[in-house]
């Protein structure tokens, strides 16, 4: 059986996550703590404490979920023995998840990548004036169409696929105005729904070029090895594994699609058969399902899952 790891982005985070692995192992109250360390924050008190409103900022979802990841990958690695580099095809993470893949590949340190995500959630939150962006998600609509609309609606704004995440589902980004009228034209042209989304920024479209300059400067102050195992990356939809060439997707990606029906379209046609998704929630393996025909997909993000998963693997 071929297996890809993937993780997850923003959106998946809540309350309590992590708790059950920092109660039951050692490893994963040490990725935790380095993640405090890291940021000069008790980061995981909000993870586990609440309140919610805090955890969602973007500034503390992203390394959060990074941290939850990480957690679930060390415990493997001393319950399940497992090695990326040998039991993995590839890793691959949904926009933030990216970093995740990347730190659960040996890339990046724990550390770098908690701050290199603060840097980003800041960044991305300080791009456009509060209420200036929004985005929607169209359902029942596949890409080319969703351009169309995105295209249409804009009128000299910007309007852009953000996600393009598998099932018939597309995410716009852009200015207010703009993803207004692109819901409108949505109900026109058939799409099946259009809701506006409840995000702080406007993620992934033109307007998050000063935060794509930011990345820029951090990732270039920050070691970055070849990952053990190739990372499918979110604009390219191509594995990578140069270092230099990470870097300038991690940058692409502030400002560009996240493809990931096609990443995993890509993983499945290279033979992988089974997806893994490690983290927070059940988002990646619910999209996994309606992307790859005949691939299995599990979430890990409790102890208990973890537990079950080395019974079955081990």
């Amino acid at each position: 059986m071929t297996t890809a790891f993937i993780f997850p982005g923003q959106g998946s985070q809540a309350v309590g996550m992590g708790k059950t692995l920092a109660d039951a192992f050692p490893v994963a109250r040490a990725v935790f703590a380095e993640v405090d360390d890291a940021l000069s924050q008790k980061l995981s008190a909000i993870m586990w404490d609440g309140p919610a409103e805090e955890l969602t900022l973007t500034a503390n979802a992203q390394p959060a979920l990074m941290a939850v990841s990480l957690a679930v990958i060390r415990v493997l690695e001393a319950e399940a023995g497992l090695s990326l580099q040998r039991d993995a095809a590839f890793v691959a993470g949904h926009s933030l998840g990216e970093y995740s893949a990347l730190a659960a590949a040996g890339s990046f340190s724990v550390a770098d990548a908690a701050r290199l995500l603060r840097i980003r959630g800041d960044a991305m939150q300080k791009a456009v004036p509060a209420g200036e962006g929004a985005m929607a998600a169209l359902l029942g609509v596949e890409l080319e169409k969703a351009r169309e609309i995105a295209r249409d609606a804009a009128q000299g704004e910007v309007c852009e696929a953000a996600n393009d995440n598998g099932g018939g589902q597309v995410v716009l980004s852009g200015s207010k105005g703009a993803i207004e009228r692109a819901i409108a034209l949505s109900g026109e042209r058939g799409v099946k729904r259009a809701l506006p989304l409840p995000v702080s920024a406007p993620f992934h479209c033109a307007l998050m070029q000063p935060a794509a300059d930011a990345m820029r400067e951090a990732l270039a102050r920050v070691a970055l090895a070849a990952p053990v195992v190739p990372v499918m990356a979110n604009v390219g939809a191509a594995p990578l594994s140069d270092p230099d060439a990470i870097r300038a997707s991690l940058v692409a990606q502030v400002t560009g699609t996240v493809r990931w029906r096609e990443c995993v379209q890509a993983m499945a046609d290279a033979g992988v058969t089974r997806f893994v998704e490690a983290g927070s929630g059940k988002v990646l393996a619910g999209l996994v399902k309606r992307i790859a025909a005949g691939t299995s997909a599990v979430s890990l993000g409790a102890a208990d899952d973890i537990r079950n998963y080395s019974a079955q693997n081990g």
